[in-house]
């Protein structure tokens, strides 16, 4: 597992795509084109998926194991590729290789993360070498949660999730459950009992500490409701401390003070349910990449 020190991409090593969490999340409104208006604070996890490039000479963007039920077409890190090659006007092929850790429809950012990636390495490898600011609105076209991984910082979040300025967070560390569902993010978004009028906070409103004990996850009634897994892992948790749901659900998550006291929260775990305990990222590993 790569440390916090940045990485310089090559054809060989294998990348990571961070998880994060949400420490608050709140909708605060909804645009004309339905669009849902948020503020939230992203927090990067030393937690990732892993992906790896090789050069093709035909101009072939492919997947070297597409994932389950993901048509190729559709997939993030497919579109991501493209997206960047047709940005710099080049021909060049790739085979990607993506070694799943983080899990689909789980609150923690894993296609996004993935694309920004993709985005982030092949700018490197390629030698496109676009600026963070044009990597980050390609990346915008591909998912909100986007453009957070490519700034490369944990941040303070508005718009749809585009509009970031950096958080100086204290180390935390987390114990995240993944409840054995996937939720759909559309599906809580469209929810009519979701809250979309929550009140506008400033940044200046945000505890210099940190902490996941601020404001709340608008998100997370809605999830609970709709699954009954997600709300039994809240309550579980609870017993150990503070907890709150990420993004859209399903994961959810506790912040401790150090390792040990996560570790001994998680060995109350429920047998045949799943978590894992990591530490915060300050700066995405690969934030060296954008020209």
């Amino acid at each position: 597992m790569p440390g916090t020190a940045p990485i310089q991409p090559d054809w060989e090593t294998p990348l990571p795509a961070p998880a994060k969490i949400n420490l608050f999340l709140h909708v605060v409104g909804r645009r004309p084109d339905g669009y849902h208006l948020l503020q939230t604070a992203f927090r990067m996890l030393a937690r990732w998926d892993s992906l790896s490039f090789s050069p093709r000479e035909d101009g072939e963007i492919r997947l070297a194991r597409p994932l389950p039920g993901v048509p190729a077409e559709s997939d993030l890190c497919v579109r991501a590729a493209r997206l960047l090659r047709d940005a710099s006007g080049g021909k060049r092929g790739v085979t990607i290789s993506l070694d799943k850790h983080l899990p689909m429809g789980g609150g923690l950012g894993g296609g996004s993360s993935d694309a920004a990636t993709v985005l982030l390495a092949l700018n490197r490898l390629w030698q496109v070498g676009l600026p963070r600011e044009r990597l980050m609105e390609l990346g915008l076209a591909l998912g909100a949660d986007v453009p957070f991984f490519i700034f490369g910082r944990n941040a303070f979040a508005e718009g749809v999730g585009e509009k970031l300025q950096p958080l100086c967070l204290p180390e935390a560390w987390y114990l995240v459950v993944e409840p054995a569902v996937s939720v759909p993010t559309a599906e809580i978004f469209s929810a009519q009992d979701l809250t979309r009028d929550t009140e506008f906070i400033k940044i200046a409103d945000f505890p210099a500490e940190g902490g996941a004990s601020f404001g709340h996850n608008d998100l997370e009634p809605v999830a609970c409701r709709l699954y009954p897994a997600v709300a039994q892992a809240l309550g579980w948790l609870r017993q150990f401390g503070g907890a709150r749901m990420s993004g859209s659900g399903a994961c959810v998550f506790a912040e401790y003070a150090s390792e040990a006291e996560a570790l001994a929260a998680m060995k109350h775990l429920p047998e045949n349910w799943k978590a894992w305990v990591a530490r915060s990222l300050d700066e995405h590993p690969l934030v060296a990449c954008a020209g």
